[in-house]
């Protein structure tokens, strides 16, 4: 077992797409951080959960709790629209403001049951639009190659998220300081921000680790304060990374330097192993 950093920042997103915060705590559970992505917009008119790949409008909102959440349920959220106005998930014009956001019939949808298979299901139309749309997701450029989809949950061909969660894939992304250091050796004039990659963790790793040091995680375990963490994959990176959020303006760069440099990868996903609570500051070992 050795140390290989701490954790620098834990992230909380209440929102599938939207902006989120730093907590200094976080209890953690095969379902990920606690509130974590535990609301998401739906367009009503595709009947589909959707979030920042197709309506990027999403991260120039920014969504907080009302109230901390708790085992009982993740509680109401509130969500500052571009406009400045703040509006909760308990007030009836909230599903108005995200219809006007994205030009069509939305609504704010809390976590439904896993067996409520239909809220998860994907549209598709037919399997041009679907392959037109996964490209469009990725914002890659003419030669520049997909993700190898296969590496993705079978579930996912049918369902926006794991049922029962909003998900992609692995409910926790960790991304270390050594790797955005990396980057931006690669591409100094990009703006490297920790917020255009979303992670959980983002973990400060010890002198003498460089380059895309998480990567040499996968398959392995990670102990991080009382939680035990099965890293899984590396993270393909989507159009998401570029686009504007908070202050950051749009970069095309980022997304260019990660497909080039990184095989299209940034950050690493992770299950739970062992439940528990992580704070700011606790310490990162590699268990195996």
């Amino acid at each position: 077992m050795s140390v290989v950093g701490k954790v620098r920042e834990i992230w909380r997103f209440p929102v599938k797409s939207m902006q989120g915060d730093t907590v200094p705590a976080a209890a953690v559970s095969s379902a990920g951080l606690l509130g974590d992505r535990a609301w998401a917009m739906r367009d009503e008119v595709r009947q589909e959960v959707q979030w920042g790949k197709l309506y990027p409008q999403l991260m120039l909102c920014r969504a907080r709790y009302v109230n901390e959440p708790d085992d009982a349920g993740p509680g109401p959220v509130a969500v500052t629209f571009p406009d400045g106005e703040t509006v909760t998930s308990e007030d009836p014009r909230m599903h108005d403001k995200l219809s006007t956001l994205i030009g069509r019939a939305a609504r704010l949808w809390p976590l439904q049951p896993a067996a409520d298979k239909a809220f998860y299901r994907r549209y598709k139309p037919d399997e041009a639009q679907f392959a037109q749309e996964a490209a469009d997701w990725f914002a890659r450029e003419p030669g520049e190659p997909l993700p190898d989809f296969s590496q993705f949950p079978e579930v996912l061909m049918d369902y926006v998220a794991v049922p029962g969660t909003f998900f992609d894939n692995e409910e926790i992304h960790v991304i270390t300081t050594a790797s955005i250091a990396h980057m931006r050796s690669l591409n100094a004039a990009a703006d490297w921000d920790i917020r255009r990659f979303r992670p959980n963790f983002y973990i400060e790793t010890v002198a003498g680790l460089s380059g895309l040091a998480e990567n040499a995680w996968v398959g392995k375990r990670l102990r991080i304060g009382e939680i035990e963490l099965d890293v899984t994959a590396p993270t393909p990176r989507c159009g998401m990374t570029v686009r504007p959020q908070g202050e950051l303006t749009y970069d095309k760069s980022i997304l260019r330097s990660i497909v080039k440099e990184a095989e299209q990868c940034l950050g690493v996903g992770a299950h739970c192993r062992t439940p528990g609570t992580v704070r700011a500051g606790d310490t990162v070992e590699l268990v195996s």
